[in-house]
């Protein structure tokens, strides 16, 4: 059987969140999902907020992840994020903290650039809210 994994590396700039052979990992772009395969041809882009599926051996495995960026390649695939988190790592109560914290300030009407930073903190602790809330990391 023909080897179909590639190298994932997902850092952030506290750790090396994950660093394994995979055999495709799914990230929310700016425009929507991405999907990567062994073998995909060279390129960069830019993630917004959302899950990061990696399939390993058969089982996916889920995370939350912020913003970043990702650079393809056929043999490698390296992600890089501001923050990641498995769903058992996640705080539902600071999360729950984070989501009507950034709710009162939408509501709060601020300049565009605060608005932008709120609704940021709100798509991040919703995430989280449902990824924590989850009992295992398979997808």
């Amino acid at each position: 059987m023909p080897d179909n994994t590639f190298l994932l590396e997902i850092i952030t700039p506290e750790r090396s969140f994950f660093t394994g052979q995979a055999e495709q990992v799914i990230v929310t772009g700016l425009d929507g999902e991405i999907g990567v395969l062994k073998g995909h041809t060279p390129m960069v882009a830019s993630l917004g907020i959302g899950e990061v599926r990696i399939k390993q051996n058969g089982t996916w495995l889920t995370a939350a992840c912020s913003e970043g960026f990702m650079r393809t390649g056929p043999e490698h695939t390296l992600i890089l994020v501001q923050t990641a988190e498995w769903p058992e790592e996640i705080d539902i109560n600071r999360a729950l903290h984070k989501k009507q914290q950034a709710e009162e300030k939408l509501r709060q009407r601020a300049s565009m650039r605060e608005y932008t930073a709120n609704r940021n903190s709100l798509a991040k602790a919703v995430l989280r809210l449902r990824l924590g809330g989850k009992n295992s990391i398979n997808h």
